[in-house]
């Protein structure tokens, strides 16, 4: 298992500290098993990448996107590492969480209920 990086878990602790406010209302729905009694995590460090909100029980990562999210190659390119990974990927913009959150959180209950799709092979390993 790689060495996780120390500056990437020292900016990830400054993001739980100084949390923007649309991931505060959120987390404030999350934290304590307080939905559907699962567990999240704040702003965790997989691979390369911080992850917000991340489910561990259901390998399932919630990404908010606001206006630093305007490039779309590169968040394709972390939500490929991260599914890699066997983690789902659920995004949500921060005005959704802000203007509608009973939605966003209809839309995870929906998610959770739902099995993940199965990974598929890598090409080397298809029959």
């Amino acid at each position: 298992m790689a060495k996780t990086d120390p500056k990437l878990l020292e900016r990830a602790r400054k993001l739980r500290s100084n949390m923007p406010q649309p991931e505060r209302e959120l987390w404030t729905a999350l934290r304590a098993k307080r939905f559907q009694s699962f567990k999240f995590a704040r702003q965790v460090v997989i691979g390369p990448y911080i992850a917000d909100f991340v489910c561990r029980s259901l390998k399932l990562i919630i990404e908010l996107d606001g206006a630093t999210h305007a490039d779309q190659l590169r968040d394709e390119h972390r939500t490929a590492y991260l599914e890699a990974q066997g983690y789902r990927v659920i995004r949500f913009w921060n005005n959704d969480v802000m203007t509608n959150l009973e939605g966003v959180l209809t839309i995870l209950s929906a998610t959770l209920a739902s099995p993940p799709l199965p990974n598929p092979l890598p090409l080397g390993e298809r029959a």
